[in-house]
């Protein structure tokens, strides 16, 4: 537990330590001392309001990462400096924990008004919708791994908010679920379950709420070591099914939204970004955000996969080559059998995420080493089946 700790305070130093650019806003951020509402955690509320407004202006909540803070991602995005274009208005909550963390963990933050720091996020929401004219239609959700995390929380626990959310490197709704704030067993990507179960998650957080729910974006970086990648095949397979998509079909655009990484389609509402040869976390990609949100226009038109066909009770993916990531592979090794075969049968294939050979006999890690095999990308139909 303390190496973990370690690790994943090193992570974050590392992440603010390595972010180059500080930007500008042409206003200061503001702390609101107002009584906002229910906030039992006392999540600390700033806000940057730009000189002009959209009438009405949207609202976007920006999350910090652990170790973070809101005057951090405040400098350190470029969510305020874009609305000064815009016109919309950026709430950036803070972690009360002393370590930079939101609670992503308690019964309380993944229960719709149950407590927790995602109730003194959803106060914000509303007292910024009464106090500041925000259109109710224009509220979305974005953060950095702990903040992503906190993005998936309320996007389950408080979905009649948000109309769109953006996750980096975060994990399903209640992965992190337990009695302690880090949760090994998730952050390792060793918590798998079924599309159904996952989907029970999500909608036990709000029994009995049957109206929309907002739109999904994770993304993921491939030689991620603090969150691991299956994360993110979690996090597809969770939201695919509450969306009411298919695991079995996703289009892809390579090279987008930036070189090396391709984006996966599962309907207008669902997309899954991975980032290959990124670490921990993915940076952010602000202006991306803003067109999934709808705030500036889409530079491409996101459409329903044609073959998609939606499944309200879907079949859990079963535990064969095909499952790497959101991947279908034509494996051009004569082995198709991935279940029985071992690391040493593929020389000079080189570890994936940083995690050791022993961690890759599993048939899911193994396909995605594969990836990797001699440097070659093995393929690549257009499908998806993870």
């Amino acid at each position: 537990m303390i190496h973990r700790l370690l690790l994943n305070s090193l992570s974050a130093i590392l992440f603010i330590a390595t972010i180059p650019s500080i930007y500008a806003a042409a206003n200061p951020l503001v702390q609101v001392k107002a009584n906002i509402g229910p906030n039992p955690t006392r999540v600390g509320m700033y806000t940057y309001t730009p000189s002009k407004l959209a009438n009405p202006p949207p609202l976007v909540v920006a999350i910090h990462g652990c170790g973070g803070s809101a005057k951090g991602y405040f400098t350190k995005t470029r969510y305020a400096t874009l609305a000064d274009t815009y016109g919309f208005i950026v709430v950036y909550p803070n972690a009360p924990a002393a370590g930079g963390c939101f609670d992503v963990h308690t019964n309380a933050t993944l229960t719709h008004n149950g407590g927790g720091d995602s109730q003194g996020i959803a106060s914000m929401i509303t007292y910024s919708i009464a106090t500041y004219n925000v259109s109710a239609n224009n509220v979305y959700v974005t953060g950095t791994d702990s903040g992503a995390m906190m993005a998936n929380v309320l996007a389950g626990s408080y979905p009649e908010l948000f109309q769109a959310a953006s996750a980096y490197s975060g994990v399903a709704f209640g992965c992190f679920a337990g009695p302690a704030a880090w949760n090994t067993s998730c952050a390792d990507g060793d918590v798998e379950m079924s599309g159904a179960d996952w989907a029970a998650l999500v909608y036990g957080a709000y029994p009995g709420y049957t109206g929309s729910r907002p739109k999904m974006a994770v993304w993921q970086g491939d030689y991620d070591e603090t969150i691991y990648s299956n994360n993110w095949d979690q996090e597809i397979i969770q939201w695919v099914t509450v969306l009411n998509y298919s695991l079995s079909c996703a289009t892809s655009t390579l090279n987008y939204p930036l070189v090396n990484y391709t984006m996966w389609t599962y309907g207008v509402d669902f997309i899954a970004i991975s980032a290959d040869g990124v670490g921990h976390p993915v940076p952010v990609d602000e202006t991306f955000d803003l067109a999934w949100f709808g705030i500036i226009t889409p530079t491409t038109t996101i459409t329903d996969p044609t073959c998609t066909t939606p499944t309200p009770t879907p079949t859990p993916p079963a535990a064969h080559y095909g499952q790497c990531g959101g991947y279908v592979y034509d494996v051009f090794i004569p082995i198709l059998a991935l279940t029985t075969a071992s690391i040493a049968d593929f020389p000079g294939l080189p570890t994936y995420n940083g995690k050791s050979q022993t961690r890759m006999d599993r048939p899911n890690n193994l396909c995605c080493a594969l990836r990797l095999y001699r440097g070659k990308q093995l393929l690549l139909t257009g499908s998806s089946d993870a």
